[in-house]
């Protein structure tokens, strides 16, 4: 997702194939996400047919919209695309991105490979990049809670468009103006959290794609991803990762679990809570979903169901529903938007058939 919000830290179709009338099993066991997704009907894991045929319907009414699945329990129990799009796929989920570096952070701070979120993220740069004494004291954090304090906007500004195509995209952030102290104010910024991707590569000492296939999606399952590729042998960090859908799939089940796949711990439990729960006072909405805010790289909504999501621009999400044990992917060809509908309005309209279809039919 680009926002430009700066706000202070104070203020899958299965589903005709059975009855409509759904069981409300257990709790499902912690899935292993190294092998393929089970598939089940929607009234075995306690969803309502009639719910995910409405969500069909509404998705395919939408045209930018390309794939829609749905886990529950750790099954999948809905799967459908649109628009050309198949289960082979790759979707270009932009800033989805961010919640997958999230992901590598709270691995690298497990291993030791960064020392504390504390830590400044001066000593990871180049020995080219120019930093001021500001710029030193950004740390992890900062960039993980966008509070890193930059002059930025990523909505009415040209930002993210100026900056990815600057030859640069280390020294062009640092070279922007303090808006703010470091660890104050949240202002979404994609090219904060793209260099906090260029830290974790250095302190890992292995490129970013090479880490996250070792640590993060050879433990899921995982192998095909593409990158974004920028300036001196980096990737987007920020908004540059793409994937199957049934992949993201295993993402957010992997959050779901509490960072496990079977009986493999691959993202620690507390980091996962850490991140998906609200870091600021602040609360906004995104269509029907309310009581927004922010973690570390994932979006928190405090309201009833509680939910968070990784979100990319043009209505890329990875909704996860804790209390009920649920999953949903969507996925747009964002480069399709016209000029009659913005990216926001069409996120809002995705989120609308995810909060609006899919999370009601599971009860």
């Amino acid at each position: 997702m680009r926002a430009g919000w700066a706000v202070g830290l104070a203020g899958f179709g299965l589903a005709a194939a059975c009855g409509d009338a759904p069981t409300v099993p257990t709790m499902a066991a912690r899935v292993d996400l190294s092998q393929d997704w089970q598939h089940a009907s929607p009234g075995d894991e306690g969803i309502t047919a009639s719910g995910l045929v409405a969500a069909e319907t509404d998705a395919a009414a939408i045209p930018p919209f390309r794939g829609l699945l749905v886990a529950r329990h750790g099954r999948l129990v809905g799967e459908y695309y649109f628009g050309g799009a198949d289960s082979t796929t790759l979707f270009d989920v932009r800033s989805v991105t961010k919640s997958v570096v999230s992901a590598l952070i709270g691995i690298a701070l497990r291993d030791a490979v960064l020392p504390a979120t504390t830590t400044s993220i001066a000593s990871y740069l180049s020995p080219s990049d120019t930093l001021d004494a500001v710029d030193s004291a950004v740390t992890v954090r900062d960039l993980l809670t966008m509070t890193s304090g930059y002059l930025w906007d990523e909505t009415t500004g040209p930002d993210y468009n100026s900056w990815i195509v600057t030859d640069n995209h280390v020294q062009y952030l640092l070279d922007r103006p303090h808006a703010y102290p470091p660890g104050a104010t949240f202002t979404y910024n994609s090219a904060a959290v793209h260099t906090l991707g260029v830290v974790l590569q250095d302190a890992a000492g292995a490129p970013l794609p090479q880490y996250a296939a070792q640590h993060l999606f050879g433990a899921i399952g995982v192998d095909t991803v593409a990158w974004e590729p920028l300036d001196r042998g980096t990737v987007n960090g920020g908004s540059g990762i793409a994937l199957r859908g049934r992949d993201l799939l295993k993402v957010g089940q992997l959050f779901l679990q509490r960072g496990w796949s079977g009986d493999v711990s691959v993202v620690p439990e507390s980091w996962v809570d850490s991140v998906t729960r609200p870091h600021f006072a602040w609360r906004t909405s995104l269509g029907p979903v309310q009581r927004l805010t922010y973690g570390m790289l994932w979006w928190v909504s405090d309201g009833n169901p509680a939910a968070y999501f990784a979100w990319g621009y043009g209505g890329q999400f990875v909704f996860v529903v804790p209390s009920r044990d649920l999953v949903v992917v969507a996925t747009t060809d964002w480069q399709a938007l016209s000029t009659e509908t913005t990216s926001g309005e069409l996120a809002a309209r995705v989120m609308g058939v995810i909060s609006g279809d899919v999370v009601p039919a599971a009860r």
